[in-house]
């Protein structure tokens, strides 16, 4: 067992790794921040291969890497809210065991449920985020909350959808990324 451990740790810090280096690969940026990349693909990916711990502390770490290497900082909560609570909510993700469904058609329908969910839970973050400290960046007459979702949606939907056309493609293609083997204890 003290194996295994070691094993999800390793699993951890790669995906970590990976998906801090996908967020520096920007499809495209918005102009006060915000980006559609493959960020959520390798946090997703250990979520539902390991499960929510594995997946939000997957998500924490690379929100870290984005805040410490890059971040924009005006308020120490909107620092929570925007870089590691917002990653670690997409390891809510691994709240669906895949392997609990039968065909495959079922298997991606709970994919794209459980990235929904984990999209969801970034998405609050970052909503309040931009309610409380970016309202000023508001058009003129338009509320600040309908704007923060305007402006939060517009990344974080496409993103949702790049990653789970991945993702989607990796459960067909390569089933065992998603499903560790559990037999093997060495």
């Amino acid at each position: 067992m003290p194996n295994q451990r070691l094993l999800v740790m390793m699993e951890i810090a790669v995906m970590a790794a990976i998906g801090y280096v996908f967020s520096l690969v920007k499809v495209f940026e918005m102009p006060q921040g915000g980006s559609i990349s493959l960020v959520m693909v390798p946090i997703a990916l250990i979520a539902v291969r390991r499960g929510v711990m594995a997946g939000v502390l997957t998500g924490l770490i690379v929100g870290e890497l984005n805040h410490l290497i890059g971040g924009y900082v005006v308020h120490p909560v909107q620092l929570l809210l925007d870089y590691p609570l917002a990653f670690a909510a997409l390891g809510l993700a691994g709240m669906v065991r895949l392997s609990g469904y039968g065909s495959q058609s079922s298997r991606i329908l709970a994919l794209w449920s459980s990235l929904f969910v984990g999209v969801v839970g970034r998405f609050v973050c970052h909503f309040v985020s931009g309610i409380v400290w970016f309202g000023e960046y508001a058009p003129e007459g338009t509320p600040v909350a309908l704007y923060s979702f305007l402006y939060n949606i517009t990344y974080l939907l496409p993103e949702m959808i790049i990653a789970g056309i991945v993702l989607t493609v990796i459960l067909t293609s390569a089933p065992q990324l998603l499903f560790p083997n559990r037999s093997r204890t060495a």
